[in-house]
């Protein structure tokens, strides 16, 4: 794109040296800075599987900034539960498998 970094990290909404210390693999974008990310690239540089459940919910919320505590906020469950989910455990409540199909709107 023949950018510098000011105008990458401008567009973002990030300092210059995030972007200097993504190129150079010192750190790796936090979650929040995904969606601005996504945008920039016109794609998603962070996908995981969309087979399983686990899967799906992880990439919703990392395509959307979301946080594990953020996400369970928005269905009502601990952000723990949101990792176990990612993980693949099984989703007990009904209800909630519910709640995150029309959240996804992918899933199942």
């Amino acid at each position: 794109m023949k950018l510098r970094q000011v105008d990458v990290a401008n567009q973002i909404g990030i300092s210059e040296d995030c972007v200097t210390f993504w190129e150079n693999g010192r750190s790796k974008p936090q979650i929040q800075h995904m969606p601005k990310i996504i945008a920039f690239l016109g794609y998603n540089p962070v996908t995981y599987e969309n087979v399983t459940i686990g899967g799906q919910i992880k990439n919703y919320r990392i395509t959307n900034g979301l946080s594990h505590k953020k996400l369970g906020k928005i269905l009502g469950v601990d952000a723990s539960t949101i990792g176990s989910w990612e993980n693949s455990k099984f989703i007990h409540d009904q209800r909630t498998l519910i709640r995150l199909n029309k959240l996804i709107k992918t899933i199942l």
